[in-house]
């Protein structure tokens, strides 16, 4: 999000249980503005996360597991001319997330580089890696309870956390079948009408 946009720091919004829709769901194109599809990890917590002083091993002891996901982010902001004011004040252009049916235990996965890559029906349109997301997801999550603990905020268990997308947003621009897939993790499929 940072380089498609020319951010200097970090997008972050919040996710709302109707935000939310499982793997193999049909997404019909209209209901979005300028949809574009980024592949992120998603973290499910057993335990609180508060910062300011936050860590990555706090990190890695709140996390209950990790599970493949896609972020649909839409703006309401024309051909997505935006800087950090305009996406805070559209949730961090959240559209929808699609969660994958593939978690795992951080024992299982290497965060740190793990190759993820975006196919529109059939064709690859994007790879990345997860060590885009400042260099480590981990440590954007942390990152992240240590900002928002400047406005008394905290995470808590049950709830979800999306560190950051491995790769550069890709429109999702006509119909067609999607498939999100981490190397050695999981794949995340979905349509769109």
């Amino acid at each position: 999000m940072q380089d498609s946009f020319g951010l200097v720091h970090p997008d972050y919004g919040f996710l709302l249980a109707s935000t939310f829709v499982y793997e193999g769901t049909t997404l019909i194109l209209k209901q979005y503005i300028k949809p574009c599809v980024e592949l992120v990890p998603a973290f499910v917590l057993s335990g609180h996360l508060r910062g300011p002083n936050c860590t990555v091993a706090d990190v890695i002891n709140a996390i209950d597991y990790a599970i493949p996901a896609i972020g649909i982010i839409d703006s309401r902001v024309e051909n997505w001319a935006i800087d950090l004011p305009d996406t805070l004040a559209d949730n961090g252009s959240t559209g929808s997330v699609i969660v994958g049916g593939t978690p795992r235990k951080l024992t299982e996965l290497t965060l740190r580089d793990a190759r993820g890559t975006l196919r529109f029906n059939d064709k690859e349109v994007m790879s990345g890696n997860t060590a885009n997301i400042l260099g480590n997801p981990l440590s954007a999550t942390a990152w992240l309870v240590n900002h928002l603990a400047a406005y008394d905020m905290e995470f808590k268990p049950g709830q979800g956390i999306l560190p950051g997308s491995c790769l550069q947003a890709v429109p999702m621009e006509e119909t067609g079948h999607w498939t999100c897939t981490f190397e050695g993790w999981g794949t995340v499929e979905f349509d769109v009408v």
